[in-house]
């Protein structure tokens, strides 16, 4: 038998995660994006990681509830992305640029 997730977002898991818009989903992954990076430029690495963490559920709801496949491979591209990033960076990513992808959801467009 597999081993059962907890879950941080509780709430989320529980299906309300599946009735927000693709922005609003977006959007709360950017904020947890936005916390891991400033806990990493502050040098809080424990608290790093628990952001790191949050934002890898939330994008992980997000791909469990996406049907459309061109949505599914840009959701999944920015999970690899935020990864890449905070394993190692070996494509370069920006952080700057990498925000102002997730600040677009926020905004509301």
């Amino acid at each position: 038998m597999g081993e059962v997730k907890a879950y941080q977002y509780r709430e989320m898991a529980a299906g309300r995660w599946a009735e927000m818009s693709l922005a609003e989903q977006m959007g709360n992954i950017g904020s947890e994006v936005s916390r891991t990076l400033k806990a990493r430029k502050m040098g809080n690495e424990a608290r790093c990681m628990k952001a790191f963490e949050r934002a890898l559920e939330l994008f992980d709801l997000t791909i469990e509830c996406t049907k459309e496949p061109w949505r599914l491979r840009e959701i999944c591209r920015a999970r690899e992305e935020f990864c890449d990033y905070f394993m190692g960076n070996s494509w370069g990513t920006d952080a700057e640029k990498m925000m102002r992808y997730y600040d677009w959801f926020a905004a509301g467009r």
